[in-house]
Parts: structure tokens; C-alpha cells; sequence
């Protein structure tokens, strides 16, 4: 047969395959296999009954394979078949495999001609087969019939491509021989995923069956349309002797006899048949195996790697040992629970979160940004502002006119600004409670393995953030009514109402000029500071003067409008800016002064002075008071943004840090027996259990791997032929869902002559010992 030192390998794939069945398809790499593939009645099932020497396949019209069938074929001395979805029982009758595999069916697809791709597992142990491992694919079909989809055809080939598209798996494209070879749907399928055909092997059936004075002798000789592994021809039992129950093996006699006896196919007898074919899978099957071992070895081991760290974890826990049960407790409060809350606060983890923020990053940006962007919000409308103010002076003043103004308005519009910070420093403390509960969630979620540990851990810390942010709360609204106390007006920040505006050029002269809501006053440097020259406010207003041809600057000017002089002998006093920027500032700055424009409009209606503002004394007591608040108030908001995030820190994070690290374990063990809290969930022990069931299975499979040896002889690749004639699959949809793309087809090659294919045939069976080509990966 050649290849006599890997004989053993088939069978040893079958172990693994075996032994990797159990745990998935994560874990499974894909095996050498044969995938049987044609259209309905092409022969297929007779082809694999004619392998095992048993009638054991269903049978029928229409589509009668509805399931992938993964046949295992083992040389054993004794003879019977197990399946895997009843491992352990061993089928001697043949026909109740066959029923075996009818209730299979039916279980998944139903009575009416459904098709599922979920496999049959068989293995068939004889001591007349030969080690092979095949797939029985559904037919191709074209009309849907009973419940059968309206894709149906589709279906079945989307399900044969999972198949055929990998790279090694050998192709048996069945045809019969009295049909038209060119429109094959095996072989173009085939020619789909395999364009050089270097796994494809073509079967024509039904030889017997062929119009009278017709053969398929070029077919055979692979000359009239060549593949580069080129055609078997078999000859079945016909559906007569299927009903008349006729023996296989006396069947293959007649199999044989007719391919000695026929004219056209006397000379290529020996390489004709079923026991050919058989022998030549197996032979192509065992090289394949070879080739593709290293890469499978390194599959294996990778995935055995992978696992091995959780599998050891979960060798040495044992879940009715109260010993080993403290011991995760403490693990998974102490080690994990501590740990991953420290390192979500401080920003200290091995992983670090690249997508979005998340623990302190968050915290921390409720610190600096969204409790700043609070505490702006309820800056007050500067009208509504200045309208408090007015009647604040008012009614401190009664029925008299004040000269100076009064304290106790500066006061009253303070405290008033101080308690609206309540609500905002309230806001603060729910979005970092909302913060670090998230975080906690984040943590225990790693705990879900034991449900009863995460919901009592989940109660005592909520509990605990909860009782600290009740602190913290009334501890912010003492720090506010703190504030409200005692309003500090010697604080070396509150600097009264100076606002320094900067560099104003007048014609050739720079100056210096500050403004009170009492004057403005000017200096053209140090030296000349305390000679300042001072402009009081009363009765003054502003205009803008006409900007010259010739000049660069913007102007505007100040008189009095009791049309006294302004200023020595001036009856006003002309200022020029840079810009036009320069100057709208000056004018606002004037304005929160008390210095109007000349005429003014209020809300688009006429000229005049603003509503409330018609006396120059109270209008500049309201800026008085309005730049005292707002200093003092600055001096507040920095405060605040400073005692907050400080106030937080230490009353909720530091101390739920704190309950997590000392007291939380304590607690745990105060809720009495904690043996329950340690009750693994049913997804945990499926979880743990399938980890170990595949750790073992890898080992195995390794172990199983390490006994084959690859020294074994192998045969070169035949020379490529033209294949052109194959016209790739086409329909509405695509053949393939959710497959790599195959390789593009080759070059066509020239077709050798029929002599020297003849002779080609000649010198392969004066060879019989010598290994058929192998396929490589």
C-alpha cells in the first residue's frame, strides 16, 4: 500500500479527534478529513457502504442526507459502530445504525426534508475497512421541496464550502458517468476552492448504467477532461439490488469482474473500483496528515499555554473543602476586590483603559472641570445683579438719601451670591458618589463566579458609600454656612473696586490710568505714581469723536455735563486708542463706573438713563458695591473650588478605600457561616469544569501527537493539467458566506496527448508499492 510507517497515523487522528470532540470548537483545530461531495443519487452513500462491506446509511428519494455524517472508519478485529452522542454503546446491528442516524436527523431537522449543518459522529470498526475519516455531505440540489427553504440550494452549498474551503481537506467530487461531466456541480464547486486542484480527486459512478456503445474511457484516462489527480471509476449496486438486499461483497465481485471484462476499462482494471479508491484515500489521507502535523502540534500547544495558569488555579480549588473556600474568600476580597478599587482610584492598574476615562481619571475630572463649570453657571445675569444691588441701597437707606454707601447692602448681596453655592457643592458630592459606586461595580463584577459573595459584598459597600456621602453632605453645607458667618473684608485679596485697565496712548504720550467707581487717575510712570493726576467721576459722560482722514487712532471724549471743565482748562478731555477693541473696553469699563454715553438707549425706546439708575450718586454706589462683590466673591469660588474636591477626598474616597481594605472582610465574616457565601454559580462551574475538561483533552491530544513519527516516504505532486473546462460556480449569491477568499486560478497549463498520458498510467500501475502523489497543504 506505501506509506506503511504512517498506517497508524489515521487511527491516531481519529483519537484526537475524539478526544478534542468533547470540548469545542475554540479548542478543536481543524483536522485532515475527505469531504464526499455531489449531487443527489451521484452515488455517494453506495460509495461509503461499498468502503465499510454494510448497508447502514439511510435511504430514500429526494434529499436523504440532511446532516453532515462524519465517518470514521478503524481497522479492528471485531466489527460494530459507536457514535459519539452515545459514546460507550456499541452497535453490532447494522440496521439500527442506520435508524440511529434517522432519529438523528429527525431530532434536528424534522420529517419534512430540513437540512441542519450540525455533524453525525459515526465510527465504524471492521476488519475489512481501511483507516480513512470521511464527511457525507448533503447533495446538491436545486428545487426545494416539503419545509425546505426557497435557498435551499444555497444552504447546501454554503454548508459544503464550510467544508471543502479548508485547506486540508481532501475533495472526493462525485459524478455519474451518464451525465454531462462538464456541468458537474461537484467539480465546480471543487474548482472554486481548489483552482489548482491539488486536493481534488474525481469518482465517476454509474459506468454500468451508460447508453450502449458510449464509455467514458478518455474520462478515465484523464484525457478528455483532465484533473491533475484524475478520475476512479466505481461501479454500485443499483437500486434493484439495494431492495433484493444483495451482498456487498458480492457486489464488488461483480464490480470488479465488470471492469476486467468491459473492453474500454480491461487495461486500467487495477486501478478501477471501490477497493482501489479505498486504498488510495487512505494513502492520500495518511500524507496529507503528515504535512499538516508541525502547524498542528504548535496549535495545540499555544492553546494548551493559554489554559494552563486558570486550569492550575482550578485543579488545586476543591469546592466542599471549607480550607480551600476561606482561602478564595480572602483571595477574592482581599487580593482582587482591595486591589483593582486601589488601582481604579489611583490610577496605578496593569491594564490601562485606552477607550474611555474611568475611575479616579473621572473623579479627578469632576474636581477640575465639571464642579468649576457648576459653580460658573450660577454666576447671576448682570442686570438682574445690579438690580438687586439698587434696591438693596434703597431700602437700607428708607425714606433718606444716603451720601455714602451703605455696608450692609454689600452684605446682604453676598450672603445671597454664598447660599446659592449649596446646591452646586450638593451636585459635587452625588457625582462623585455616582463615581465611585460605578467603580465598585467595576471591581465586584470579578466576583460574579460566587453570586451570594457579590451581592452581600455589593450591600456592606454601597452601605458604606452611602453613609459617607450623608457625611460629607453635611459637612459641605457647614463649610458654606461657615462662609456665611463671617464675611472677612480684611482678607488680603479683597481689594475693594481698582481696576487697573493698562496703557492707553494719548497722541504722543502713554499713560497709566485706574479707575474707581469715585475717579479715574492717571501716571506716565513710577516716579510720577503718587503725582497722579485724579479726574473725579461726578457728573461726567462720554462721546465718540469722529475719527480724522489722516489719523490711526480712536478717539473718544469725557465732559461734564454741567458744562463745567473737565480737566485744568478743558471742557473735555479727548482719549485715543490703539483699536477699536481698546475702546469698546474702555467704554464698558466707563460704563460699569457710571459714566454714560451721552445718549443712551434703554430696551430701544427713546434716550435717557437705564430704568432705577436716574440718580449719578446711587449709580455709582451700585458699581461700588458690584465690584465689591464680585472681588469678594472671586475670593469665595476659590476657596470653595479648593475645600471641596479636599473635603471629599478625605470623608468619602479615603474612607470607603479605607472600609474596603479593613473593615469589609471583618463584616463578611459577621453575617455568620461563610461557607455559603463561597456557593460557586452554575456558569462558574460549567466554566471551571470545561476549562480542566480541555486542559486534559489538549494534554492528551499532545501526548497522542508526540507518539506518531513523520518519517515516511511521499510521491511528487502530478503535473498540473487544463482545467479551464471546469467553469467556476455562479448564481444570485455568493457561494461562500463568511469564508477567506480562495486563491485565484492559475495559469492554464497544456493538456497532455493520450499516449503520453497512457504511458503515465502504465508506469503508476507497474509501481503498486509505491505511495500516491501527496497532497500538500
Amino acid at each position: 500500500m506505501g506509506n506503511r510507517g504512517m498506517e497508524e497515523l489515521i487511527p491516531l487522528v481519529n483519537r484526537l479527534q475524539d478526544a478534542l470532540s468533547s470540548v469545542g470548537r475554540s479548542c478543536n483545530p481543524p483536522l485532515p478529513q475527505i469531504a464526499v461531495v455531489g449531487g443527489q443519487s451521484a452515488g455517494k452513500s453506495s460509495v461509503l457502504e461499498n468502503f465499510v462491506g454494510r448497508d447502514f446509511l439511510p435511504r430514500g428519494t429526494g434529499i436523504v442526507t440532511r446532516r453532515p455524517l462524519i465517518l470514521k472508519l478503524l481497522n479492528a478485529d471485531t466489527e460494530y459502530g459507536e457514535f459519539l452522542h452515545c459514546k460507550g454503546k456499541k452497535f453490532t446491528d447494522f440496521d439500527e445504525i442506520r435508524r440511529e442516524i434517522d432519529a438523528e436527523t429527525l431530532q434536528l431537522t424534522g420529517s419534512n426534508k430540513g437540512i441542519s449543518p450540525i455533524p453525525i459522529n459515526l465510527q465504524i470498526h471492521s476488519p475489512h475497512v481501511l483507516n480513512l475519516t470521511l464527511v457525507d455531505l448533503p447533495g446538491i440540489t436545486k428545487v426545494p421541496v416539503g419545509d425546505q427553504p426557497a435557498d435551499i440550494e444555497y444552504q447546501i452549498r454554503d454548508m459544503i464550502m464550510q467544508y471543502i474551503c479548508k485547506e486540508n481537506c481532501l475533495i472526493l467530487a462525485v459524478t455519474p458517468a451518464n451525465t454531462d461531466l462538464a456541468n458537474s456541480d461537484a467539480l465546480k464547486l471543487a474548482k472554486d476552492v481548489d483552482p489548482q486542484g491539488l486536493r481534488t480527486i474525481g469518482v465517476l459512478t454509474k459506468l454500468d448504467l451508460m447508453d450502449a456503445g458510449t464509455d467514458a474511457r478518455e474520462i478515465l484516462e484523464n484525457r478528455l477532461l483532465p484533473l491533475r489527480r484524475g478520475y476512479i471509476g466505481v461501479v454500485n449496486r443499483s437500486q434493484k439490488d439495494i431492495d433484493g438486499k444483495k451482498d456487498i461483497k458480492a457486489a464488488l465481485l461483480q464490480e470488479q469482474e465488470f471492469f476486467l471484462s468491459h473492453p474500454a476499462y480491461g487495461h486500467m482494471a487495477e486501478r478501477m473500483g471501490t477497493p482501489y479508491l479505498q486504498r488510495l484515500l487512505n494513502q492520500q489521507l495518511t500524507n496529507h496528515i503528515r504535512d499538516t502535523l508541525p502547524a498542528f502540534r504548535s496549535h495545540l500547544q499555544g492553546q494548551l499555554l493559554a489554559l494552563s495558569k486558570e486550569a492550575e488555579e482550578y485543579t488545586q480549588y476543591s469546592p466542599d473543602d471549607h480550607g480551600h473556600r476561606t482561602k478564595t474568600l480572602l483571595q477574592s476580597v482581599i487580593q482582587h476586590l482591595v486591589v483593582d478599587f486601589e488601582k481604579l482610584i489611583e490610577g496605578s492598574g496593569d491594564k490601562v483603559e485606552t477607550v474611555a476615562l474611568s475611575g479616579g481619571a473621572r473623579i479627578n475630572r469632576i474636581f477640575h472641570e465639571r464642579f468649576p463649570y457648576e459653580l460658573m453657571k450660577i454666576e447671576s445675569d448682570e442686570t438682574k445683579l445690579r438690580q438687586e444691588i439698587n434696591y438693596a441701597i434703597r431700602n437700607i437707606h428708607g425714606i433718606r438719601s444716603g451720601l455714602f454707601t451703605p455696608d450692609m447692602a454689600f452684605q446682604a448681596i453676598v450672603r445671597k451670591q454664598i447660599s446659592r453655592l449649596k446646591g452646586p457643592c450638593i451636585k459635587f458630592v452625588d457625582m462623585v458618589t455616582h463615581e465611585l459606586i460605578t467603580t465598585l461595580y467595576q471591581c465586584i463584577n470579578k466576583l460574579n463566579s460566587f453570586p451570594k459573595l457579590q451581592d452581600e459584598t455589593e450591600k456592606l459597600v454601597t452601605a458604606a458609600i452611602q453613609h459617607q456621602e450623608s457625611k460629607c453632605r453635611d459637612q459641605v453645607l457647614l463649610l458654606i454656612d461657615i462662609q456665611l458667618a463671617y464675611i472677612n473684608t480684611k482678607h488680603e485679596d479683597f481689594i475693594g473696586f481698582t481696576n487697573n485697565i493698562g496703557i492707553m496712548k494719548g497722541g504722543a504720550k502713554e499713560y497709566w490710568f485706574v479707575l474707581t467707581a469715585e475717579s479715574l487717575s492717571w501716571f506716565k510712570d513710577n516716579e510720577e505714581k503718587e503725582k497722579k493726576y485724579m479726574l473725579s467721576l461726578d457728573n461726567l459722560k462720554l462721546r465718540d469723536v469722529e475719527k480724522s482722514f489722516m489719523s490711526s487712532k480712536f478717539v473718544f471724549a469725557i465732559f461734564n455735563t454741567e458744562l463745567r471743565n473737565v480737566y485744568k482748562d478743558y471742557k473735555c478731555l479727548e482719549l485715543a486708542c490703539n483699536s477699536q477693541e481698546e475702546l469698546d473696553s474702555w467704554k464698558a469699563s466707563l460704563l460699569q463706573a457710571g459714566v454714560y454715553p451721552e445718549k443712551i438707549t434703554v430696551d430701544g425706546q427713546g434716550n435717557g438713563a437705564p430704568e432705577n439708575f436716574t440718580d449719578p450718586l446711587l449709580e455709582r454706589q451700585v458699581q461700588t458695591i458690584r465690584n465689591l462683590v464680585d472681588s469678594y466673591m472671586s475670593i469665595i469660588y476659590k476657596t470653595i473650588k479648593d475645600l471641596m474636591p479636599k473635603a471629599v477626598m478625605h470623608l468619602m474616597i479615603n474612607s470607603v478605600k479605607e472600609f474596603i481594605s479593613s473593615e469589609l472582610l471583618a463584616r463578611l465574616y459577621a453575617l455568620g457561616e461563610c461557607s455559603p457565601l463561597m456557593d460557586e454559580s452554575l456558569e462558574q462551574r460549567q466554566h471551571r469544569e470545561e476549562v480542566l475538561r480541555k486542559h486534559a483533552a489538549l494534554k492528551e491530544a499532545l501526548s497522542v501527537v508526540g507518539t506518531i513519527s513523520t518519517s515516511t516516504c511521499t510521491t511528487p505532486l502530478p503535473p498540473p493539467v487544463d482545467s479551464s473546462w471546469i467553469q467556476p460556480s455562479s448564481g444570485g449569491r455568493p457561494v461562500v458566506r463568511g469564508h477567506a477568499p480562495c486563491a485565484p486560478r492559475g495559469p492554464a497549463h497544456v493538456r497532455p496527448n493520450a499516449s503520453r498520458s497512457a504511458d503515465g498510467l502504465k508506469r503508476f500501475t507497474s509501481q503498486p508499492k509505491r505511495a500516491p502523489p501527496s497532497v500538500p497543504r
